[in-house]
């Protein structure tokens, strides 16, 4: 790794460390992107539809959402790092055995199995983040681990594509799992074991001094109902789960979130078909805009968390829900004229600045949850939050699919998918809405988290 690159990320350790995270992010998302880069070959060698090829992308999501539950209790509860590692090799596993899959059955066996292991990733990489970044560095530093998400999604569609037109799309499988299995060892090897709580009041490096001035000057205190009675370590999942869903502001970052992913899970199980099909754009041609878009989208990522961080810094409390509110809104608006013209020069230009957008309202969302919560509640907390998206990321797929046969019935290619989409930008444009709701319980939320934590931040 180059030194410039490590000083930017805050030293070698800790560009490590955040490099490790991103591929992890990666290769749970690279799945799915070498599922929407084969959907002619799956079609063809299964004999099925594009509501059956949603349901290969919905079921790891749906399982996975099911599987966060107890994933989330282990978090709080064992060291990550194993858990993190161990589910990653399970992975892999299960991907060598879709890979070997002979019909559709099997093939969607192992999906089920993939969604049970790949919900360890929000829960425990949440929780780590929270304790080996300072707070007023999280926005930025998950720009930079979630911009592994986006570059695992385009380097499934590149070289899924690529791989299963030279050999077959069982190669494709095979070749991220082998991946995956490398990522394990080297997480088990140098990924650190942070004590929790240790960015926390009683350990941080003045995070919590930062986000307390910046509410002490818009004269905000804390809301009593949202300050901790008890030891959050002895909270029963039920009474954790009663106590992050009546923080109002989190309860906003979880629909917002969800919401977002929804768009994203249909747009990366079905825009490369979509875009083939609707701009007649070749696989020469679609292989020279994917790492264009995908470059567009790893900027965004970075800017939104660096953008959110600095405005908190400069005194703007509820820059890390301002931002992604204005990012959610001018996707939306981006996308439509994407999707309303049939003209490829223009459309690609207008999804490239789109994708960006999108993708920089993440970040701060994902701050946002670690700042509204007691830190020995945030692996339950985003197991939750998990629960709702993935339920999202599940759903789209499957609908997308089923809508597109629905709508698009006896008129042209992509027209369908078309529709489809532009339906699925209601709920952004509904993002940027609700998002300004959270500018009035954000500050309030951060200093009832604060004050909870000095009530209870004991070692474990």
């Amino acid at each position: 790794m180059g030194t410039a690159l490590a000083d930017r990320l805050g030293g070698r350790r800790r560009a490590r460390i955040v490099v490790l995270m991103a591929c992890v992010l990666a290769l749970n998302a690279a799945d799915t992107g070498v599922i929407g880069a084969i959907v002619h070959e799956l079609r063809s060698s299964l004999h099925i539809g594009n509501t059956q090829v949603g349901v290969l992308t919905a079921v790891p999501a749906g399982v996975g959402a099911i599987a966060t539950v107890p994933v989330g209790q282990l978090t709080d509860r064992v060291r990550r790092v194993p858990l993190l590692a161990g589910s990653v090799v399970l992975w892999s596993l299960a991907m060598v055995a879709g890979g070997l899959a002979e019909s559709y059955g099997w093939l969607l066996a192992s999906r089920v199995v993939l969604g049970a292991v790949t919900a360890t990733a929000g829960p425990t990489v949440a929780s780590l983040i929270g304790d080996l970044f300072p707070p007023e560095e999280r926005a930025a530093t998950w720009g930079r681990i979630l911009a592994g998400e986006l570059i695992g999604v385009g380097f499934g569609l590149l070289a899924g594509g690529n791989i299963a037109a030279f050999a077959s799309w069982r190669v494709s499988f095979w070749f991220v799992a082998a991946l995956g299995l490398v990522l394990a060892v080297l997480l088990w090897r140098m990924l650190p074991e942070p004590a929790r709580g240790a960015q926390g009041s009683s350990g941080g490096r003045g995070g919590e001094e930062l986000a307390q001035r910046q509410v002490d000057r818009a004269g905000v205190r804390p809301d009593p109902r949202n300050v901790l009675a008890e030891d959050p370590e002895r909270m029963t999942l039920v009474r954790a789960a009663r106590y992050v869903l009546a923080i109002r502001t989190n309860v906003i970052i979880i629909l917002a979130s969800a919401a977002g992913y929804f768009f994203f899970a249909g747009l990366r199980t079905f825009g490369l078909v979509f875009v083939l099909e609707r701009y007649a754009v070749g696989r020469g041609g679609l292989s020279a805009f994917l790492p264009v878009a995908g470059a567009a989208a790893l900027a965004g990522v970075l800017a939104g968390g660096r953008l959110a961080d600095r405005l908190l810094r400069r005194g703007t409390v509820t820059a890390r829900v301002g931002v992604p509110a204005a990012a959610f809104a001018a996707s939306a608006l981006l996308f439509l004229p994407a999707l309303l013209t049939d003209r490829a020069l223009v459309a690609l230009p207008l999804f490239t600045l789109g994708a960006a957008a999108l993708a920089a309202a993440n970040p701060p969302l994902d701050a946002v949850r670690l700042d509204v919560v007691h830190f020995r509640l945030w692996g339950r907390a985003e197991a939750i939050r998990t629960i709702v998206r993935m339920s999202g990321e599940a759903a789209a797929p499957v609908l997308f699919g089923w809508l597109s046969g629905v709508l698009g019935a006896g008129l042209a290619a992509g027209v369908g998918l078309d529709r489809v989409f532009l339906l699925a930008l209601l709920p952004l444009l509904a993002n940027g809405l609700l998002l300004l709701g959270a500018r009035r319980s954000y500050p309030r939320d951060v200093a009832s988290a604060l004050e909870s934590e000095r009530r209870y931040a004991g070692p474990p």
